[in-house]
């Protein structure tokens, strides 16, 4: 009889590129990274090998430099003579089809940059038809300006100004332009029934909205995987999905939430990401309603990520842009469980860095100026649960008071 041999599914493997420029360092660059690795983990791939190069700015032809470029190549070509094949390479910044047939034909690997790579990731975690449509529309998007790369092997058959002398192009149309103009029209159509049917989908949601009664609507706002969901779980007593990948939470979820005689709506949003693509967020315009409508946002932020304070700003230029920065917030410093520092040497007189300071010397910089607008938590270990708690039912009753002085909504206080 012969033994049933169980193979082992890999994982793609993967090689990261960034660039080093005046408007970002070594650090912010490996930061940057850092951050791409743990998307193409959450989308499946292994990180095999990081390429950094320091220029002025990204190359119009290949992003990199020519000899990065043939560096890159040296190496997949050893990776393949050891039958350890990489698959793909991934770009921190979004490419242009230019670009990215170039580097494709150069490599001969599957090209990706942070762009689709987070498009594949919403494209898997999409759940409900509202997301998935969402997706699909941001995808189309992505898609139009970059039709000319699928078609190259039916190019253009003739050139010319198409003007008198007998030199223009008339008949020379390859098959190429045709199939082009064919997918550009299809993909158009696509994206104008997919608007369609999210304008249905708004319809939808806005009755839905409108219908939840006379109650404060509170939305968890934050970076992606900084704990909103863990916290949703923690006050509304649900089991929304969570885990430690990034955008783990796609499609926004509303729960009731009663903090002793005051019921209350809990909204957890899409998180937000450094170098978002702009169609994202205009496809996500409809999920991001939630934000818009809310009376007051919970800003999450995972205290223990040593690049917190530029994760902050990012947050707040998305509500910018959603002209949703001048609504009441709170500003929630998650995972204080997982906050590591590191104590000097008593003979060390190097400049202190903030992987020195302490979480109480922290608290006592400019977070302590924002008083009881900021907390410090951990949702995992239940810590400062019960002071989040009462501060929350404080702000959230102050205003129920001032939007519905009249409503007899509120539950009557168990003493």
């Amino acid at each position: 009889m012969k033994e049933l041999v169980i193979s082992e599914v890999k994982n793609e493997t993967a090689i990261l590129v960034g660039l080093i420029t005046s408007n970002q360092d070594e650090s912010k660059t490996k930061e940057y990274l850092d951050e791409l690795e743990f998307l193409a983990d959450t989308a499946g791939a292994v990180t095999v090998k990081r390429y950094t190069q320091r220029v002025t700015g990204p190359n119009s032809v290949s992003y990199v430099g020519k000899g990065k470029l043939e560096e890159i190549k040296q190496y997949i070509k050893d990776c393949e003579e050891n039958e350890e094949p990489i698959a793909m390479v991934i770009f921190d910044d979004e490419l242009s089809a230019k670009q990215t047939r170039n580097i494709e034909n150069e490599l001969q690997v599957k090209i990706l940059d942070r762009t689709s790579l987070i498009l594949d990731i919403f494209a898997m975690r999409a759940q409900t038809a509202n997301a998935k449509t969402q997706v699909e529309l941001a995808q189309n998007r992505y898609m139009l300006p970059r039709l000319q790369r699928l078609w190259t092997h039916l190019e253009r058959q003739g050139g010319g100004s198409g003007s008198g002398g007998g030199q223009g192009s008339v008949g020379l149309r390859g098959p190429g332009e045709t199939q082009l103009e064919m997918d550009r029209r299809i993909i158009l159509q696509r994206i104008t029934l997919l608007k369609e049917r999210l304008i249905e989908i708004d319809k939808q949601k806005t009755t839905q909205r409108k219908n939840r009664g006379q109650m404060i609507r509170v939305a968890l706002v934050g970076y992606t995987n900084v704990g909103k969901s863990t916290i949703m779980n923690m006050l509304a007593k649900s089991e929304v999905f969570a885990e430690n990948k990034l955008f783990a939470t796609l499609d926004t979820t509303v729960r009731k939430v009663v903090i002793e005689n005051l019921p209350f709506l809990l909204a957890d949003t899409v998180g937000f990401i450094r170098k978002l693509p702009t169609d994202l967020v205009d496809s996500f315009k409809s999920t991001l309603d939630e934000v818009r409508e809310a009376d007051i946002l919970l800003h999450i932020v995972d205290i223990s990520h040593p690049d917190f304070e530029e994760q902050i700003q990012v947050v707040e230029k998305t509500l910018k842009d959603l002209d949703c920065s001048e609504k009441p917030s709170m500003i929630i410093f998650n995972k204080i469980d997982n906050y590591h520092w590191l104590d000097k040497e008593p003979d060390d007189l190097t400049p202190e860095t903030k992987e020195n300071i302490t979480l109480e010397e922290l608290k006592k910089t400019w977070m302590a100026q924002l008083n009881d607008n900021c907390l410090f938590i951990s949702a995992k270990e239940k810590e400062n649960v019960d002071e989040f708690r009462t501060i929350l039912y404080k702000k959230v009753r102050e205003l129920h008071v001032q939007k519905y002085p009249y409503n007899d909504f509120l539950y009557p206080k168990i003493d």
